[in-house]
């Protein structure tokens, strides 16, 4: 799989807007050639800090089973050559990963979380809106699971400037949710910056902030190159038994310096130089870039030069 496998910095999105389309169902899920990386990681961190990882209301066993259920049977029919159904055990990858599918598992939504890269939540309708009520959450981009579950939808958007309780899109993405089809799925992209490349980041902004201040910034005597460029694809479908809705959240991390060798470089760095420049304080707070805005712009800008430099050489000798 060729990298990065989504830019949404590229112009085709605009952070801090909802950005939802439709996808085909067939692209629900994303292998790719990091899979057993982050299965590994998984692995890991269930061994080592299962209580940040995972958490389930009682109520939700039900609706687990039922996303279990829906990607024992899209994941072996969509990507036969990485997943074979083996009676009660899905075998995934060259290395014969065996995942088990008791009929009796008490946390479906963590088993089904252990065949693929995703992360996954659930979301359902109650009194007072759309609650994550159940999570297998490895891979957080900077927050931490504790702080969102069992928490109404416009509360867990409380830190994002202008999604707030109360704000127009908070509005708006209640209607989203409550006029989701089954056969209708939907994604949108998201990306950040981080100094490494840790999958388990949940770390706040702020938390890097007050860390990074103390040291100029997080690109403090770093090469802003190996700053790594974390793209979130997420999608929304609507489960058609319980009626909850199952958000995935696949990361996709790779360090700057990717772009100096990618074919679309020097313009994907021209495009993300433009999204940092629109960013208002808030955003940028948001972000944790507020400190080092200003040279990873000017990075890019000599990534994008070196464009033009081609492009003036190339013109001189034709």
């Amino acid at each position: 799989m060729a990298r990065p496998v989504h830019t949404p910095y590229d112009g085709s999105a605009t952070p801090f807007t909802i950005g939802l389309k439709p996808f085909d169902p067939r692209d629900w899920i994303e292998p790719g050639d990091d899979l057993e990386r982050c299965l590994a990681e998984k692995d890991r961190l269930f061994e080592t800090v299962p209580d940040k990882v995972f958490a389930a209301r009682g109520d939700t066993t039900d609706a687990q089973r039922e996303v279990l259920d829906a990607l024992t049977s899209h994941l072996p029919e969509r990507f036969p050559g990485s997943y074979r159904r083996d009676g009660d055990a899905m075998t995934i990858g060259a290395a014969g990963r065996r995942v088990s599918l008791a009929p009796d598992d008490p946390a479906p939504l963590k088993t089904a979380s252990l065949m693929v890269a995703e992360d996954l939540v659930l979301m359902r309708k109650c009194d007072d809106g759309w609650r994550l009520v159940a999570a297998s959450l490895c891979f957080p981009s900077s927050w931490a699971l504790a702080e969102k579950y069992d928490r109404p939808l416009q509360a867990i958007h409380g830190t994002v400037p202008a999604f707030g309780p109360g704000t127009r899109t908070a509005g708006l993405i209640d209607r989203i949710f409550d006029s989701l089809k089954v056969e209708l799925p939907v994604e949108r992209m998201n990306w950040s910056l981080q100094e490494n490349a840790e999958l388990f980041h949940p770390r706040s902004k702020s938390e890097r902030d007050d860390g990074a201040e103390a040291q100029g910034g997080f690109l403090a005597g770093r090469n802003p190159g190996e700053v790594h460029i974390r793209v979130e694809r997420q999608t929304l479908r609507k489960m058609p038994i319980s009626g909850d809705i199952l958000f995935t959240i696949r990361i996709h991390l790779d360090p700057l310096s990717v772009l100096e060798s990618h074919r679309d470089g020097p313009k994907l760095a021209r495009c993300l130089e433009n999204q940092l420049a629109a960013l208002n304080a808030d955003q940028l707070a948001y972000k944790g870039l507020a400190e080092d805005r200003d040279r990873l712009a000017a990075w890019l800008r000599g990534m994008a030069g070196q464009d033009s430099a081609s492009s003036a050489e190339r013109r001189m000798n034709a």
